[in-house]
């Protein structure tokens, strides 16, 4: 069993390699490998996403790797090899990105990011910090996990979906803001797993293990 982190240059690695290693080895769910190899991509079980900065910039880096980026989109929309896309690399999952200027997305989840808007004015954007997820459709990866456990943001924009079957989980944000989103072989995570102490450990062993 391989899962492939995909290296874009988009963000540090670092941590999120660790969580995935210790988790594999810890539930015996086989090899995890950062890579920008197209081949090692093809042949994943399973592929991570990750992404730091604007959706504009990480989507133009993704495709700027044209064989990397063919070897993704073969494996999981041709192959449905299972795929987690974390903070910007599951925005990138969207129609569209509204960051900065329209962006068209993957479109593997109907809907736009756009900027969080809080009714409160005290609260400031970004969304920053510990926050309780709100579950709203039960899912594999959710295996552990319950309302009210906590997770670490850090996000100016979320993914308003078009079907509120694939909005997974929320967070209260002054406004209802979306945490987790997911198809029948996708999912996406708004929230860093690798900084989410239990919670996010445990949702990276549930994927890790996921037969969908």
């Amino acid at each position: 069993m391989l899962t492939a982190i995909i290296d874009y240059e988009s963000g540090n690695l670092h941590s999120a390699h660790k969580a995935f290693e210790r988790m594999a080895r810890e539930t015996g769910a086989g090899e995890v490998i950062v890579t920008a190899d197209a081949d090692v991509v093809a042949r994943a079980d399973r592929i991570v996403l990750p992404g730091d900065g604007a959706f504009p910039a990480c989507m133009a880096t993704l495709k700027g790797h044209s064989g990397l980026y063919a070897a993704m989109i073969e494996a999981i929309e041709n192959k449905g090899r299972p795929f987690m896309g974390i903070c910007v690399g599951m925005q990138l999952m969207a129609t569209w990105g509204r960051e900065y200027r329209d962006t068209q997305g993957l479109d593997w989840v109907a809907g736009e990011v756009i900027r969080i808007t809080p009714d409160n004015p005290c609260l400031k954007v970004p969304h920053m910090g510990w926050n309780d997820l709100i579950l709203d459709t039960d899912h594999p990866v959710f295996e552990g996990i319950s309302t009210g456990d906590h997770a670490y943001f850090v996000h100016s924009f979320h993914m308003a979906v078009t079907h509120a079957s694939q909005r997974l989980a929320h967070v209260d944000f002054g406004t209802e803001v979306t945490a987790v989103v997911g198809t029948e072989t996708m999912i996406g995570l708004q929230f860093h797993p690798e900084k989410s102490q239990a919670t996010g450990l445990r949702m990276i062993s549930n994927f890790l293990n996921w037969k969908p």
